[in-house]
């Protein structure tokens, strides 16, 4: 019996010392004191596009990540999570396949705007790489605010670190005040817009000189990949009239940069390759559809030198309660984490744009004013031919299909002019398949003038990419039209919130108002506006 005891009281102290040595992970588990933790989602899919369909169908707010195998073949496999669960598995080192992890960047995805620099040290022995980082972030907030007033500066961006001694490498994510770029095309735009010196500067090195032709063939793919025409047509700053963010998003005329920059030397931006041609020091491969970002405290498969903060970082995040300064970098460095940084935020009504008919923008206001919630108007769209306000709302997601307020996705108030009515329709996807669109109710007396009806009489309201001039009643607000209208139609909710909702967007206004022209025939339940007419009038 006592021999039994023994053994039994062994094993329980190999057991102990097992344990002790390698403890039992913990799991993550919202708890009750913490309610606004999501709820665990840890899904692993072989392919990309698997993941983005699980995505479509989780209510939790999730995201898709890329885990690199540590094999030669750099096999990928696609993590689906929150970044609350990502970050507790993260730093306690339970899944090794977290140590190479990228974060997808979905195609037509908002996103902070990011840079990948690098270059070869023994190839470039004098370059300075802290000082040729310092001078990129100095013209790139020179150009910010030259074409956004977006006032940026090195506090404002956060400098990683994954420098070796054969190559210097840096991931640069600019993070100015309540700042995003509509997507990760339009920051590839901005970023050959701003390089656009260094490229010609490049050019004109190249023509100069006599090198192999194996050389010049690397140079003249580099150089027909960036464009070299120095115009863009699809950037522009404006104002979030909720929350007073500048999206960067389409500009309404080109933006010509053939003598930007003419006191700033450019010649630190091209670098000498590992094989000996010119190239810059800015990746302008990194802006493609579901780019694969490496993240910050991550390795590539094989490698050991991680992301981390540089020496000569000079951004430190804000943190929130229950946040610590280590997650708060984490999340600064994830480049679609807008929701993160937008949850802090109040809906301010600075910035707002009013439409040429004042009595129904105070009637909307009204609808989205009530019940403690202070709703507005983000931005406002008329179809003429068929006489149809329609107001993209923020701040107010009741919907009368579901009896409820939308988590995420916002509303839109439409005003017939003509049948004098009004009703509401909505951005998420669930509704615009039902097609729904609530009960319509008659406007006030009051709002429902002749006056108001006879736009095309008084206005003649244009896109700044035409070159017809505007006419404004002379007792209208003229100051206010003509702010509202030099100005490309702001952002929706929707795409501000759930990008992903683009592919929505798919006519220009001008093409649905003669396709529904063809119909006037028809009764008017029959007249309806599709919602993707909505929606690509709003993207405009």
């Amino acid at each position: 019996m006592k021999r039994k005891w023994e053994e039994r009281l062994k094993k329980v102290e190999e057991l102990a010392s097992y344990y002790e040595r390698h403890p039992l992970p913990t799991v993550y588990r919202p708890r009750l004191s913490q309610p606004f933790h999501p709820s665990p989602v840890w899904k692993i899919f072989s392919r990309q596009a698997e993941a983005f369909n699980y995505v479509k169908t989780c209510k939790e707010d999730v995201h898709v990540f890329a885990l690199e195998k540590n094999t030669e073949c750099g096999q990928r496999f696609y993590l689906v999570t929150t970044y609350k669960e990502l970050w507790f598995y993260y730093t306690k080192g339970y899944k090794t396949s977290l140590m190479h992890c990228y974060e997808v960047i979905p195609e037509k995805d908002a996103c902070k705007l990011y840079f990948d620099l690098e270059f070869y040290k023994p190839a470039n022995p004098g370059a300075d790489g802290k000082s040729m980082v310092a001078k990129l972030i100095e013209l790139v907030s020179q150009k910010l605010k030259e074409l956004y007033d977006v006032n940026c500066s090195a506090e404002d961006v956060l400098n990683l670190d994954s420098s070796t001694d054969e190559k210097f490498s840096r991931h640069l994510i600019f993070l100015p005040q309540k700042t995003i770029f509509k997507d990760n095309v339009h920051v590839g735009n901005f970023v050959r817009t701003v390089l656009q010196p260094a490229i010609r500067l490049m050019e004109t090195k190249a023509a100069a000189a006599v090198i192999p032709e194996e050389a010049g063939h690397v140079f003249q793919c580099c150089a027909e990949a960036v464009g070299l025409d120095g115009s863009l047509t699809n950037l522009t700053a404006v104002k979030d009239a909720s929350k007073d963010w500048p999206a960067i998003v389409h500009k309404t005329k080109d933006m010509e940069m053939s003598h930007q920059g003419e006191n700033f030397d450019f010649s630190f931006l091209i670098v000498n390759g590992k094989e000996g041609n010119k190239q810059l020091f800015v990746d302008l491969g990194v802006y493609t559809k579901n780019r694969n970002f490496r993240m910050y405290k991550s390795s590539k498969a094989g490698k050991n030198v991680i992301l981390k903060i540089a020496e000569d970082n000079k951004f430190i995040p804000s943190c929130e309660k229950d946040v610590s300064l280590e997650e708060a970098y984490f999340l600064s460095s994830l480049i679609c984490n807008i929701r993160y940084v937008s949850f802090v935020l109040t809906d301010s009504m600075e910035g707002y744009q009013g439409s040429p008919y004042p009595e129904i923008d105070n009637f909307v206001c009204s609808l989205v004013n009530k019940d403690g919630i202070q709703g507005g108007i983000r931005q406002w769209n008329y179809f003429s031919l068929k006489e149809i306000l329609v107001y993209n709302i923020s701040g107010y997601r009741w919907c009368e299909n579901i009896g409820r307020a939308h988590k995420s996705n916002n509303i839109m108030i439409l005003v017939d002019l003509k049948n004098e009515i009004w009703y509401q329709k909505c951005h998420d996807p669930v509704c615009r398949e039902q097609n729904f669109k609530s009960q319509s109710l008659p406007l006030p007396p009051g709002i429902c003038l002749p006056s108001l009806f006879k736009e095309e009489e008084d206005y003649t309201v244009v896109d700044e990419r035409e070159d017809t001039e505007e006419k404004v009643k002379p007792h209208s607000n003229a100051s206010d039209l003509t702010e509202s209208l030099s100005q490309d139609f702001l952002l929706s909710d929707s795409e501000w919130e759930n990008a992903s909702d683009d592919a929505c967007f798919l006519e220009a206004a001008e093409d649905v108002e003669l396709a529904e022209a063809a119909n006037d025939s028809l009764n008017y339940a029959i007249e309806e506006i599709p919602d993707e007419a909505l929606l690509a009038a709003l993207r405009k």
